[in-house]
């Protein structure tokens, strides 16, 4: 059955802060060509790279530089995970990593989530700081219990005297060509539960900045990236490219400023949505103002309040399942702390209530595009 987009808003329409104390290969899954059509369109009005100093960065690249940037500096740090030694890595965000800094530090796994992710958690209860990697964070689903009943909860059940410092990264959410068991997006998941910091990083800064405060921060979190940016270069300030660069949690960042629209997004949406902002100046005289979550819990409802009380209109924007997602939770919060300011009804644009698709067309449509962004956006505001 043929329905149309713009008539299933319901299908595509689309928190507590923690603590803050002080091989084999898989099948079918890294090496993968992907289409120039789906990386998404870097917008040239982001404003968080000056032009003095400033350089290209790959997401992969940014990633590499603070894991070895931690690596150097605390002797607690060590990375593990699925071919991120001897292979650099499935994206090769590790690679060199194991030459420079060797077997001790940088450690191939059996492919077993359970079986490594237990070990680390281990490892960060008995005082290291490990980094666990997944190679796709659908994996993880495998190393549920550790991630949540043993690294988020252990805090609290030891009454503050147990803390867990462990990173858990890899690639979240929409892919290319993987279908239903490789594409779901675990940023509302892991988003809900007690204990765990949760970061979505969009740009190179993003992906240096929120790793780094990661690794350092005493809390377990998880760092939520997406495989179609890895490859994508975005400039990078003088100041990001030092070695003590960390992005705060909790810290939303206005990619675009405007007066008419907040649009509220995360990931490899924000580029979508700053594409589709430029559209609605373009073709309506519209200025969208463009906010990066960077930080899911904790979550910048602050920034969000704010801009809502200057434009009156809110949408919120993501890759994931419209059913209790990041995007109801930003509608809820805003309902019950920004209902006055709002002139019209907030919005979501979300993946379709599906399981991902392999088959291109039908994965195309699973997935908010630039031109759904824009249409949603100018019927909210009626122009």
């Amino acid at each position: 059955m043929v329905v149309s987009r713009l008539a299933r808003p319901a299908f595509r329409t689309l928190s507590s802060t923690p603590r803050t104390c002080a091989a084999p290969v898989r099948i079918g899954l890294p090496s993968r060509a992907l289409k120039a059509s789906i990386i998404p369109t870097v917008s040239s009005r982001r404003t968080y790279a000056t032009p003095a100093g400033a350089k290209e960065v790959a997401v992969r690249d940014a990633l590499n530089e603070a894991l070895a940037e931690e690596l150097e500096s605390n002797d607690k740090v060590f990375v593990l995970g699925e071919e991120v030694a001897q292979y650099n890595g499935a994206y090769k965000v590790t690679k060199g990593l194991l030459d420079r800094f060797g077997d001790k530090r940088v450690i191939d796994s059996p492919i077993t989530e359970s079986g490594f992710c237990g070990l680390t958690v281990g490892a960060a209860l008995a005082g290291l700081h490990p980094v666990c990697e997944f190679m796709t964070f659908n994996f993880a689903m495998q190393a549920i219990d550790q991630i949540i009943n043993s690294a988020a909860k252990t805090h609290y059940m030891s009454g503050g005297i147990q803390p867990c410092n462990i990173t858990f990264r890899g690639p979240n959410g929409f892919a290319s060509g993987v279908a239903a068991q490789h594409s779901q997006d675990y940023s509302s998941w892991y988003g809900s539960i007690p204990g765990l910091k949760v970061v979505v990083p969009w740009s190179s800064e993003d992906a240096k900045g929120l790793l780094k405060a990661a690794i350092r921060d005493p809390n377990p979190v998880c760092v939520l990236e997406n495989e179609l940016l890895y490859g994508t270069a975005f400039p990078m300030s003088e100041a990001a490219q030092k070695d003590d660069f960390v992005i705060p949690f909790g810290k939303a960042k206005i990619e675009r400023p405007g007066k008419d629209l907040t649009i509220v997004t995360l990931s490899r949406c924000v580029g979508q949505s700053l594409t589709a902002a430029d559209q609605l100046k373009k073709d309506f005289g519209v200025e969208a103002e463009v906010i990066n979550l960077r930080s899911i819990k904790p979550l910048d409802v602050e920034a969000i309040m704010k801009s809502v009380k200057k434009t009156g209109h809110l949408m919120a924007v993501e890759s994931g399942f419209p059913s209790f997602g990041v995007g109801a939770e930003i509608l809820a919060l805003t309902m019950e702390y920004g209902f006055d300011y709002l002139n019209a009804p907030a919005v979501r644009v979300t993946g379709a209530e599906v399981p991902t698709p392999y088959a291109q067309g039908l994965e195309n449509m699973a997935f908010p595009s630039e031109d759904l962004i824009a249409k949603y956006a100018a019927k909210l505001l009626k122009v």
